[in-house]
Protein backbone atom coordinates (compact mmCIF):
# COMPACT_ATOMS: atom_id res chain seq x y z
CA UNK A 1 0.00 0.00 0.00
CA UNK A 2 0.82 3.54 -0.73
CA UNK A 3 -0.22 6.53 1.48
CA UNK A 4 -0.11 10.24 1.02
CA UNK A 5 0.26 12.29 4.36
CA UNK A 6 0.07 15.79 4.39
CA UNK A 7 -0.01 17.78 8.01
CA UNK A 8 1.82 20.80 9.29
CA UNK A 9 4.88 19.54 10.53
CA UNK A 10 6.30 16.35 12.07
CA UNK A 11 9.76 15.57 12.09
CA UNK A 12 11.74 18.62 13.56
CA UNK A 13 8.54 20.22 15.05
CA UNK A 14 7.87 20.88 18.20
CA UNK A 15 4.71 20.71 20.51
CA UNK A 16 2.17 18.31 20.83
CA UNK A 17 0.40 18.29 17.20
CA UNK A 18 3.96 17.63 16.07
CA UNK A 19 4.73 14.85 18.47
CA UNK A 20 1.62 13.18 17.72
CA UNK A 21 2.27 13.47 13.99
CA UNK A 22 5.45 11.38 14.52
CA UNK A 23 4.14 8.46 16.71
CA UNK A 24 1.23 8.25 13.85
CA UNK A 25 3.71 7.98 11.07
CA UNK A 26 6.07 5.57 12.93
CA UNK A 27 2.81 3.69 13.60
CA UNK A 28 1.84 3.49 10.25
CA UNK A 29 5.44 2.62 8.90
CA UNK A 30 5.17 -0.57 10.81
CA UNK A 31 1.78 -2.13 9.02
CA UNK A 32 2.88 -4.92 7.19
CA UNK A 33 1.10 -4.39 4.17
CA UNK A 34 2.60 -0.67 4.01
CA UNK A 35 4.95 0.07 1.35
CA UNK A 36 5.83 3.95 1.30
CA UNK A 37 4.21 6.72 3.16
CA UNK A 38 4.83 9.93 1.35
CA UNK A 39 4.69 13.10 3.75
CA UNK A 40 4.26 16.55 2.32
CA UNK A 41 4.79 19.10 5.61
CA UNK A 42 3.31 22.40 5.35
CA UNK A 43 6.36 23.48 7.65
CA UNK A 44 10.04 21.95 7.56
CA UNK A 45 12.31 22.20 10.41
CA UNK A 46 15.16 20.25 10.07
CA UNK A 47 14.35 16.70 11.18
CA UNK A 48 15.84 15.73 14.81
CA UNK A 49 15.54 12.30 14.65
CA UNK A 50 15.38 9.52 11.99
CA UNK A 51 12.68 9.32 10.18
CA UNK A 52 11.32 5.72 9.72
CA UNK A 53 11.94 3.30 7.21
CA UNK A 54 9.33 3.21 4.51
CA UNK A 55 8.52 7.14 5.20
CA UNK A 56 9.20 9.70 2.70
CA UNK A 57 10.10 12.84 3.92
CA UNK A 58 9.54 15.48 1.27
CA UNK A 59 10.43 18.92 2.08
CA UNK A 60 8.69 21.95 0.39
CA UNK A 61 10.35 24.77 -0.95
CA UNK A 62 9.08 27.74 0.10
CA UNK A 63 6.85 28.52 3.10
CA UNK A 64 3.83 30.32 1.35
CA UNK A 65 0.53 28.61 0.75
CA UNK A 66 1.31 28.77 -3.05
CA UNK A 67 4.60 26.92 -2.91
CA UNK A 68 2.78 24.09 -0.76
CA UNK A 69 -0.02 23.76 -3.31
CA UNK A 70 2.02 24.34 -6.48
CA UNK A 71 4.18 21.08 -4.38
CA UNK A 72 0.77 19.16 -3.74
CA UNK A 73 -0.27 19.48 -7.49
CA UNK A 74 3.12 18.48 -9.14
CA UNK A 75 3.03 15.59 -6.96
CA UNK A 76 -0.70 14.56 -8.38
CA UNK A 77 1.10 14.88 -11.27
CA UNK A 78 3.54 12.82 -11.12
CA UNK A 79 3.52 10.39 -8.49
CA UNK A 80 1.87 7.04 -8.32
CA UNK A 81 -2.06 6.69 -6.94
CA UNK A 82 -2.42 6.65 -3.76
CA UNK A 83 -4.00 4.08 -1.89
CA UNK A 84 -5.06 6.65 1.12
CA UNK A 85 -4.98 10.28 1.77
CA UNK A 86 -4.41 11.38 5.09
CA UNK A 87 -5.05 15.22 5.76
CA UNK A 88 -3.68 16.08 9.21
CA UNK A 89 -5.56 19.34 9.03
CA UNK A 90 -8.89 20.98 8.63
CA UNK A 91 -7.03 23.51 6.84
CA UNK A 92 -5.13 21.29 4.65
CA UNK A 93 -8.23 19.43 2.87
CA UNK A 94 -8.19 22.20 -0.40
CA UNK A 95 -4.69 20.45 -1.11
CA UNK A 96 -5.58 16.99 -0.23
CA UNK A 97 -8.60 17.44 -2.53
CA UNK A 98 -6.03 18.75 -5.50
CA UNK A 99 -4.02 15.50 -4.36
CA UNK A 100 -6.71 13.48 -5.25
CA UNK A 101 -7.72 15.49 -8.45
CA UNK A 102 -11.66 13.55 -8.62
CA UNK A 103 -9.58 10.27 -8.32
CA UNK A 104 -11.32 7.96 -6.15
CA UNK A 105 -8.83 7.74 -3.74
CA UNK A 106 -10.03 7.26 0.00
CA UNK A 107 -9.40 10.27 2.19
CA UNK A 108 -9.06 10.38 6.17
CA UNK A 109 -9.63 14.16 7.90
CA UNK A 110 -7.25 13.86 11.16
CA UNK A 111 -9.54 16.10 13.79
CA UNK A 112 -7.63 17.39 16.93
CA UNK A 113 -10.16 19.63 18.53
CA UNK A 114 -11.42 22.89 18.42
CA UNK A 115 -10.28 23.29 14.84
CA UNK A 116 -13.32 20.84 14.06
CA UNK A 117 -15.51 21.42 16.67
CA UNK A 118 -17.62 24.03 14.20
CA UNK A 119 -18.14 25.43 10.72
CA UNK A 120 -14.57 26.90 9.98
CA UNK A 121 -16.56 30.17 8.23
CA UNK A 122 -14.04 29.51 4.95
CA UNK A 123 -14.78 28.15 1.64
CA UNK A 124 -14.12 25.73 0.79
CA UNK A 125 -13.03 24.11 3.80
CA UNK A 126 -16.51 23.48 5.41
CA UNK A 127 -17.42 21.92 2.44
CA UNK A 128 -14.85 19.56 1.66
CA UNK A 129 -14.92 18.20 5.21
CA UNK A 130 -18.86 17.32 4.83
CA UNK A 131 -17.60 15.16 2.09
CA UNK A 132 -14.53 13.51 3.40
CA UNK A 133 -14.99 9.78 3.58
CA UNK A 134 -13.30 9.23 6.83
CA UNK A 135 -12.67 11.04 9.68
CA UNK A 136 -10.77 10.45 12.88
CA UNK A 137 -10.77 12.24 16.02
CA UNK A 138 -8.43 11.89 19.20
CA UNK A 139 -11.40 11.95 21.73
CA UNK A 140 -14.92 10.91 21.08
CA UNK A 141 -16.01 14.70 22.56
CA UNK A 142 -13.87 15.72 19.69
CA UNK A 143 -15.96 13.24 17.35
CA UNK A 144 -19.34 14.35 18.83
CA UNK A 145 -18.71 17.96 18.20
CA UNK A 146 -17.66 17.37 14.23
CA UNK A 147 -20.26 15.29 13.78
CA UNK A 148 -23.03 17.83 14.85
CA UNK A 149 -22.21 20.42 12.07
CA UNK A 150 -20.39 18.11 9.42
CA UNK A 151 -23.32 15.67 9.60
CA UNK A 152 -21.14 12.65 9.10
CA UNK A 153 -22.49 9.35 9.26
CA UNK A 154 -21.03 7.03 11.87
CA UNK A 155 -19.29 5.04 9.71
CA UNK A 156 -17.16 7.81 8.36
CA UNK A 157 -16.47 8.71 12.11
CA UNK A 158 -13.71 7.09 13.70
CA UNK A 159 -12.19 7.28 17.30
CA UNK A 160 -8.35 7.17 17.46
CA UNK A 161 -7.24 8.75 20.79
CA UNK A 162 -3.52 10.24 20.82
CA UNK A 163 -0.80 8.31 22.50
CA UNK A 164 3.17 9.07 23.92
CA UNK A 165 6.36 7.51 24.13
CA UNK A 166 6.46 6.36 27.86
CA UNK A 167 9.39 5.15 27.60
CA UNK A 168 10.69 9.13 27.95
CA UNK A 169 8.64 9.94 31.52
CA UNK A 170 9.03 8.78 34.61
CA UNK A 171 8.57 9.64 38.23
CA UNK A 172 11.65 10.73 39.55
CA UNK A 173 12.88 13.55 42.17
CA UNK A 174 12.56 17.18 41.77
CA UNK A 175 16.20 18.34 40.50
CA UNK A 176 17.68 20.61 42.94
CA UNK A 177 19.06 23.38 40.88
CA UNK A 178 15.87 23.20 39.06
CA UNK A 179 14.22 24.33 42.34
CA UNK A 180 16.62 27.08 42.99
CA UNK A 181 16.06 28.54 39.81
CA UNK A 182 12.29 28.91 40.69
CA UNK A 183 12.50 29.12 43.75
CA UNK A 184 10.04 26.21 45.07
CA UNK A 185 11.69 24.83 47.83
CA UNK A 186 9.61 24.27 50.46
CA UNK A 187 6.41 24.88 48.48
CA UNK A 188 3.24 22.95 46.89
CA UNK A 189 3.55 23.66 43.63
CA UNK A 190 0.81 23.44 40.90
CA UNK A 191 1.62 23.37 37.28
CA UNK A 192 0.11 23.53 33.73
CA UNK A 193 2.58 23.06 30.52
CA UNK A 194 0.99 24.86 27.33
CA UNK A 195 1.56 27.07 24.51
CA UNK A 196 1.00 30.92 25.84
CA UNK A 197 -1.09 32.12 23.07
CA UNK A 198 -3.65 34.97 22.99
CA UNK A 199 -5.60 32.35 20.31
CA UNK A 200 -5.19 29.47 23.44
CA UNK A 201 -6.90 31.17 26.25
CA UNK A 202 -9.30 28.28 26.34
CA UNK A 203 -6.11 26.58 28.62
CA UNK A 204 -7.75 27.35 31.74
CA UNK A 205 -4.38 29.52 33.29
CA UNK A 206 -6.85 32.48 33.47
CA UNK A 207 -9.23 31.02 36.17
CA UNK A 208 -6.44 29.23 38.36
CA UNK A 209 -4.84 32.76 38.40
CA UNK A 210 -7.75 34.13 39.26
CA UNK A 211 -8.50 30.98 42.04
CA UNK A 212 -5.05 31.18 43.48
CA UNK A 213 -5.58 33.83 46.16
CA UNK A 214 -8.19 31.51 47.77
CA UNK A 215 -6.04 28.56 47.43
CA UNK A 216 -3.25 30.23 49.16
CA UNK A 217 -5.83 30.47 51.89
CA UNK A 218 -6.08 26.69 52.26
CA UNK A 219 -2.40 26.22 51.25
CA UNK A 220 -0.46 28.60 52.03
CA UNK A 221 2.86 26.69 50.86
CA UNK A 222 1.68 27.04 47.30
CA UNK A 223 3.15 28.34 44.01
CA UNK A 224 1.90 28.19 40.52
CA UNK A 225 4.43 26.48 37.61
CA UNK A 226 3.40 27.71 34.42
CA UNK A 227 5.78 26.05 31.61
CA UNK A 228 5.71 27.35 28.26
CA UNK A 229 6.02 30.60 26.45
CA UNK A 230 3.97 32.27 23.79
CA UNK A 231 2.63 35.85 22.22
CA UNK A 232 0.16 36.01 25.83
CA UNK A 233 2.93 35.47 28.16
CA UNK A 234 3.48 39.18 29.53
CA UNK A 235 -0.48 39.24 29.55
CA UNK A 236 -0.59 36.63 32.38
CA UNK A 237 2.26 37.85 33.70
CA UNK A 238 0.84 41.44 34.44
CA UNK A 239 -2.15 39.81 35.69
CA UNK A 240 -0.30 37.11 38.18
CA UNK A 241 1.63 40.99 39.41
CA UNK A 242 -1.82 42.56 39.90
CA UNK A 243 -3.41 40.16 41.78
CA UNK A 244 -0.69 40.18 44.39
CA UNK A 245 1.08 36.58 43.21
CA UNK A 246 4.56 37.89 42.05
CA UNK A 247 6.51 35.91 44.52
CA UNK A 248 3.70 32.88 44.25
CA UNK A 249 3.52 32.45 39.88
CA UNK A 250 6.40 31.19 38.12
CA UNK A 251 6.68 31.74 34.40
CA UNK A 252 9.65 29.17 32.89
CA UNK A 253 9.48 30.48 29.33
CA UNK A 254 10.05 27.87 26.29
CA UNK A 255 11.10 24.09 27.98
CA UNK A 256 12.55 21.83 25.34
CA UNK A 257 11.21 18.26 24.79
CA UNK A 258 14.42 16.91 26.97
CA UNK A 259 13.64 19.00 29.95
CA UNK A 260 10.14 18.60 29.60
CA UNK A 261 10.19 15.73 32.29
CA UNK A 262 12.01 17.26 35.09
CA UNK A 263 9.70 20.14 35.04
CA UNK A 264 7.03 17.80 35.99
CA UNK A 265 9.11 15.96 38.57
CA UNK A 266 9.04 19.60 40.23
CA UNK A 267 5.15 19.96 40.76
CA UNK A 268 2.29 17.80 43.23
CA UNK A 269 -0.16 18.47 40.97
CA UNK A 270 -0.71 18.96 37.36
CA UNK A 271 -3.50 21.10 36.16
CA UNK A 272 -5.38 21.72 32.70
CA UNK A 273 -8.60 22.75 33.56
CA UNK A 274 -9.95 24.79 30.38
CA UNK A 275 -12.44 24.66 27.48
CA UNK A 276 -10.58 23.81 24.20
CA UNK A 277 -8.72 20.71 24.37
CA UNK A 278 -9.36 17.70 21.98
CA UNK A 279 -7.47 16.19 24.35
CA UNK A 280 -4.95 16.93 26.22
CA UNK A 281 -1.82 15.02 25.51
CA UNK A 282 0.22 16.84 28.53
CA UNK A 283 -2.12 15.05 31.48
CA UNK A 284 -0.33 11.67 29.94
CA UNK A 285 2.26 13.05 30.16
CA UNK A 286 2.34 14.38 33.54
CA UNK A 287 1.00 10.87 34.97
CA UNK A 288 3.69 9.63 33.36
CA UNK A 289 5.58 11.70 36.08
CA UNK A 290 3.42 10.17 39.24
CA UNK A 291 1.72 13.21 39.50
CA UNK A 292 -1.87 13.41 40.00
CA UNK A 293 -4.06 15.95 37.57
CA UNK A 294 -7.03 17.70 37.06
CA UNK A 295 -8.84 17.83 34.11
CA UNK A 296 -11.90 19.76 32.77
CA UNK A 297 -15.33 18.45 32.40
CA UNK A 298 -16.09 20.41 29.32
CA UNK A 299 -13.79 18.79 26.87
CA UNK A 300 -11.86 16.17 25.56
CA UNK A 301 -9.58 16.25 28.44
CA UNK A 302 -11.81 14.28 30.83
CA UNK A 303 -11.71 11.17 28.45
CA UNK A 304 -7.80 10.99 29.54
CA UNK A 305 -9.16 11.39 33.80
CA UNK A 306 -10.85 7.81 33.33
CA UNK A 307 -11.09 4.66 34.29
CA UNK A 308 -9.04 4.91 37.80
CA UNK A 309 -6.62 7.62 36.38
CA UNK A 310 -5.42 9.71 39.15
CA UNK A 311 -6.97 13.04 38.40
CA UNK A 312 -10.33 14.85 39.55
CA UNK A 313 -12.60 16.48 37.18
CA UNK A 314 -13.79 20.40 37.55
CA UNK A 315 -15.66 23.00 35.46
CA UNK A 316 -13.39 25.94 34.60
CA UNK A 317 -16.45 28.33 34.66
CA UNK A 318 -16.99 27.55 38.54
CA UNK A 319 -14.71 28.43 41.17
CA UNK A 320 -15.93 26.65 43.71
CA UNK A 321 -15.70 23.45 41.80
CA UNK A 322 -11.75 24.12 40.48
CA UNK A 323 -11.40 24.79 44.12
CA UNK A 324 -12.85 21.43 45.55
CA UNK A 325 -10.80 19.33 42.69
CA UNK A 326 -7.40 20.83 43.21
CA UNK A 327 -7.51 20.80 46.89
CA UNK A 328 -8.83 17.27 46.35
CA UNK A 329 -5.74 16.91 43.52
CA UNK A 330 -3.39 17.54 46.51
CA UNK A 331 -4.51 14.94 48.91
CA UNK A 332 -3.72 12.18 46.02
CA UNK A 333 0.06 10.40 46.43
CA UNK A 334 2.59 11.69 44.49
CA UNK A 335 4.62 9.16 42.16
CA UNK A 336 3.06 6.05 40.73
CA UNK A 337 2.80 5.81 37.07
CA UNK A 338 -1.29 4.17 36.57
CA UNK A 339 -1.24 0.70 34.45
CA UNK A 340 -4.06 1.73 32.90
CA UNK A 341 -1.49 4.56 31.26
CA UNK A 342 -0.09 1.19 29.03
CA UNK A 343 -3.11 1.92 26.94
CA UNK A 344 -1.92 5.85 25.89
CA UNK A 345 1.73 3.97 25.13
CA UNK A 346 3.32 3.39 21.63
CA UNK A 347 2.56 -0.42 21.90
CA UNK A 348 -1.16 -0.07 22.41
CA UNK A 349 -1.65 2.86 19.83
CA UNK A 350 0.25 1.00 17.16
CA UNK A 351 -2.61 -2.08 17.03
CA UNK A 352 -5.54 1.00 17.05
CA UNK A 353 -3.76 2.68 13.77
CA UNK A 354 -3.01 -0.80 12.35
CA UNK A 355 -6.80 -1.79 12.77
CA UNK A 356 -7.41 1.63 12.18
CA UNK A 357 -5.58 1.55 8.43
CA UNK A 358 -7.51 -1.70 7.84
CA UNK A 359 -11.00 -0.07 8.24
CA UNK A 360 -9.81 3.04 5.98
CA UNK A 361 -8.71 0.92 3.10
CA UNK A 362 -11.90 -1.50 3.49
CA UNK A 363 -13.91 -1.77 -0.07
CA UNK A 364 -16.72 -0.97 1.86
CA UNK A 365 -15.88 2.13 3.55
CA UNK A 366 -17.37 4.61 4.32
CA UNK A 367 -20.73 2.75 4.54
CA UNK A 368 -19.37 -0.06 6.07
CA UNK A 369 -18.63 -1.22 9.87
CA UNK A 370 -16.84 1.57 12.50
CA UNK A 371 -15.05 -1.04 13.48
CA UNK A 372 -12.39 -0.81 15.69
CA UNK A 373 -11.91 3.05 17.20
CA UNK A 374 -15.31 3.81 15.78
CA UNK A 375 -17.71 6.46 17.65
CA UNK A 376 -19.27 5.44 20.76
Amino acid sequence: MRLHVLLHEAFGGVGGIAEVNRLLLAALARHPGIGEIVVLPRRVPPPEAPVPERVRHRPVRGSSAAAYLGAVLREALTAPRSDLILCGHVNLLPAAALLRRGRRIPTALMAHGVDVWQPTGRWPVDGLVRRVDHAVAVSAFTARRLQAWAGLADGRLHVLPNALDLSRFAPGPPRPELLDRYGLRGRTVLMTLARLSALERYKGIDELLDLLPALLRDRPDLAYLIVGDGDDRSRLEGKARGLGLGDRVVFTGFVPEAAKADHYRLADLFVLCGSGEGFGLVLVEAMACGLPVVASRLDGSQEVVADGMPGELADPRSPADLRRAVLAGLTRPKGAVPRALERFGFPAYTARVHALLDVLLDARAPDGPTGPGGLP
